[in-house]
Formats: structure tokens, C-alpha cells, sequence
């Protein structure tokens, strides 16, 4: 086996000899394979375990027996502890989901503080067919069909030239011993699922049915290439710099759907969301939709499907005092000067000039709010903040992204970056001026 997985490791230039390589090591038949193999290839390997501490005793015991493990052969070994359910319920996805985010952001810290060149992972054949299978179930795109890649930027997969079977032959001679997940004889999990039922009954029907599936997914691969270089000319042409998607030329596509797709799973976004946004293409303006995670929102303009990323700020609202700065969600400072014959008002949009006398301190930095109002600069009545945004023209995405500065009493000095109030103008009778700079 060894000279198989070193043949496809050369063939897909997986690996260089002497670039050191993180592997992902659970304790499991499969991953203490790898580990194997890559070190007696002469691969400079550290050993990386995650403790997702799902099933409590046991949990603990893999952890222990992969640090044996790596130290046995002399190998550094690195180690960390999540709270995977906590993490799970914090961010509304599955444990599974979880598990796998929170492993492979750690391998790649971990890949770059080590400054290891690739993250070994022990993916082999099955699982491969595994995950055929699963994204079939789920509805995927063609992407989804062709399996498990060789290597997934710095994830690489040296095993998928063989099958458990022959890794766990390959152990037994050896007698390397292995930890067994008790969780694996549940099929409570999807994967499981597939694995302990539906391939056995596949199985009946074509007993190389495996090899079957991996050959037709071979065969999408070629064609995904194909049809991954259609999907990039049309990426060109309908988004621009702001994230913009144009619905006219997206509906000029040979299939708006299916481009829909390709476009937005990067984000994040479900096939079942991009079916929902594909329906309300033709529908009015406003609807948003936001990718698992929360992340990345999409908002339906007239013209244009808008995305932008989720604020990284919850906070409601931001004071800003005298003297201070503000530097988050964006950067503000508040100056008060003396108004004298030197004195003079700034005209960039991103400075805003108040009457000091007439402005109640702390200011506030807020979303704005349905129902809001104010007085714009050179103007005498009341104006809804959404009639100006309508009669100025915002989109969507900018009246998502406007910022209102108020005073202690409530009310809106500024659209920041845009309009200010008249009643706070500077007059003949200013004595005391509030500048605030956007910087």
C-alpha cells in the first residue's frame, strides 16, 4: 500500500519530501494509517488532534491514545478542546457542520503558525463514494457529483487510492493498534446512514456499485471543467465591484438558475435558498435572505441582487463624546472649536459642522429606523429618512449600510457621509462649533 498511496501523492503532487505537513489524527483506523505512511515515506509529519468532547470518557481516551500514538513515533503532536454542541447552538448549524468547521479553521492556524506546507487528512475511497452519495440526497450541483478532490487548497488527501479494507488489512499486519469510534455503528448520522444501509442495499443491486460511482464521478470531473470555465465567463459579466448580480443579464443566461447556484454556494448559501432567491427574481424589491452563519446577506433590488457581509458589530448603538474617537463600526471623532473670523466649515461630505449651543452631548451612532425624520440642510420641513433615501436614489445595500448620528435627545444631526440637519447649522450667532470627521 505503500507504494500505491506514494504513486498518488506523486501523481497529484500532493506532498514535497522535505516540507513539513500537518495530519489530522482522530486515533481512528484511518487517520493512525496515515500518520503510518506518511512518516515511514519520510514526510516530516506533526500529529494534530481535535477533541470535540461529543462522547464524553471516550472522547478523552481517543485523545490520549493519538498523543501516544505521535510520541511512539517520535513526532511533535499538537492537541486543542472545543465545546462542538455549544458551538453548534450558538451559530444554528448541526454538530456534524460544527465538528468540521471547527477542525479545519484550526489546521489551517495551526498550518501557518508551524509553517507547514499542507494539512494531510485521511479521506479515503469509501468516503469518497460516502460523499457522492450525500450530496446527491442533499441536491447538489455538478461540483457535488465529482466527489472529493486530491487537494482542496491546503487540504490534501493521500488515501483516496484505496479503500478501508485495505488500510485496515494494512494495519492488522503491522498489528498497529487503532481506536474505534462507538459513534460509528450509529446511523443516526448521515454518512453513517449511507455507509450501514443504503450502500449494503446498493450493493444488492450492483455489487461494484462503488467503483461504479467513483467512475461516473470521474467523468463529471472532466465535465465540471468544462462546465466551471462556462460559469467563470459568465461570473465576469454579472457581478461588479460592489457584489452587485445584474437580474437582467443573470435571466439572459442559457440557465439562471443553475448560474444562480454557482454564483452564491460560495457565500454560503443552501441550494434550497438559491431556488427561493432564482423564484423571487421576478418579484418585488425588498426581500432579503441570509446565508447559515449569518455571514452574508442578500438583498432583491429592482436591478440588481445585492450582497454584502453581516455587520461584525451587534451593538445597537455608539457614543461619541467630546474629545474621543470612535473606531468601530466606523471611525468617527467629535471636536468642539471656537467660531472667529478664521473659522471656516468644511465642505467634504465626511465632516459635519454643528452649532455647539443647540446640540445635546453624548452623540449617538445608530441604524436608522423606520419612522425616522428630519429637517435636510437648506431646507425648512420635517423629511422621512426613507423618502430621502427614495428620492436620492439609495439602494438597498446603502440604505442597509447608512449610519444616523443623534444627540442626547434623540434627534438625527447627520446621515453620515450624506446629509446633516438644518436646525444644528452654523449661523452669524454660533459662538461654539461641533465638528464630527468621518475618517
Amino acid at each position: 500500500m505503500l507504494s500505491t498511496v506514494q504513486a498518488y501523492i506523486a501523481q497529484h503532487q500532493l506532498l514535497r519530501p522535505a516540507a513539513p505537513v500537518i495530519v489530522g489524527l482522530s486515533g481512528g483506523a484511518d487517520s493512525v494509517a496515515l500518520l503510518h505512511i506518511l512518516t515511514r515515506l519520510g514526510y516530516p509529519c506533526v500529529a494534530a488532534h481535535c477533541n470535540f468532547h461529543l462522547r464524553n470518557d471516550e472522547s478523552d481516551a481517543d485523545a490520549d491514545f493519538a498523543q501516544q500514538t505521535a510520541e511512539a513515533l517520535g513526532l511533535p503532536f499538537r492537541r486543542i478542546d472545543f465545546d462542538t454542541a455549544d458551538y453548534a447552538h450558538q451559530n444554528g448549524v448541526s454538530t456534524e457542520m460544527a465538528a468540521r468547521t471547527l477542525r479545519y479553521e484550526w489546521f489551517d492556524t495551526l498550518r501557518r503558525e508551524l509553517g507547514a506546507e499542507a494539512i494531510a487528512v485521511a479521506h479515503h475511497r469509501d468516503d469518497n463514494v460516502e460523499t457522492v452519495l450525500l450530496n446527491l440526497i442533499r441536491g447538489t450541483g455538478l461540483s457535488g457529483l465529482c466527489g472529493m478532490r486530491p487537494r482542496n487548497g491546503h487540504i490534501v488527501r493521500p488515501l483516496l487510492s484505496v479503500d478501508r479494507h485495505q488500510i485496515v488489512r494494512w494495519l492488522a499486519d503491522r498489528h498497529l493498534p487503532f481506536r474505534t469510534d462507538s459513534s460509528n455503528a450509529s446511523d443516526v448520522y448521515r454518512r453513517n446512514f449511507v455507509r450501514l444501509r443504503l450502500l449494503p442495499l446498493m450493493e444488492q443491486l450492483n455489487p461494484s456499485v462503488r467503483d461504479a460511482i467513483l467512475r461516473m464521478a470521474g467523468h463529471l470531473t472532466d465535465v465540471e471543467a468544462i462546465y466551471r470555465n462556462a460559469i467563470d465567463s459568465h461570473r465576469a459579466h454579472l457581478i461588479d465591484a460592489d457584489g452587485r448580480i445584474s437580474i437582467d443579464a443573470l435571466l439572459r443566461t442559457p440557465a439562471p438558475q443553475a448560474v444562480l447556484f454557482e454564483l452564491l454556494t460560495p457565500y454560503g448559501f443552501t441550494p434550497s435558498q438559491c431556488a427561493d432567491i432564482a423564484r423571487a427574481l421576478s418579484g418585488e424589491s425588498g426581500r432579503s435572505f441570509v446565508a447559515p452563519g449569518g455571514r452574508w446577506h442578500l438583498l432583491k433590488d429592482r436591478l440588481h441582487l445585492i450582497l454584502y457581509p453581516a455587520d461584525e458589530v451587534s451593538a445597537d448603538a455608539f457614543p461619541l463624546t467630546l474629545g474621543s474617537e470612535l473606531t468601530a463600526p466606523i471611525r468617527l471623532s467629535l471636536e468642539e472649536r471656537i467660531v472667529d473670523e478664521a473659522f471656516t466649515i468644511s465642505r467634504s461630505p465626511h465632516v459635519a459642522t454643528f452649532d455647539a449651543d443647540r446640540i445635546a452631548l453624548p452623540l449617538t451612532l445608530r441604524r436608522w429606523r423606520a419612522g425616522d425624520s428630519f429637517v435636510p440642510f437648506g431646507m425648512t420641513g420635517r423629511k422621512k429618512l426613507s423618502d430621502y433615501f427614495s428620492d436620492h436614489k439609495f439602494s438597498l445595500l446603502r440604505k442597509a449600510a447608512a449610519w444616523i448620528l443623534c444627540d442626547a435627545s434623540g434627534r438625527i444631526l447627520w446621515i453620515v457621509g450624506h446629509r446633516t440637519d438644518n436646525r444644528f447649522r452654523i449661523t452669524s450667532k454660533t459662538r461654539r462649533a461641533l465638528i464630527v470627521t468621518q475618517r
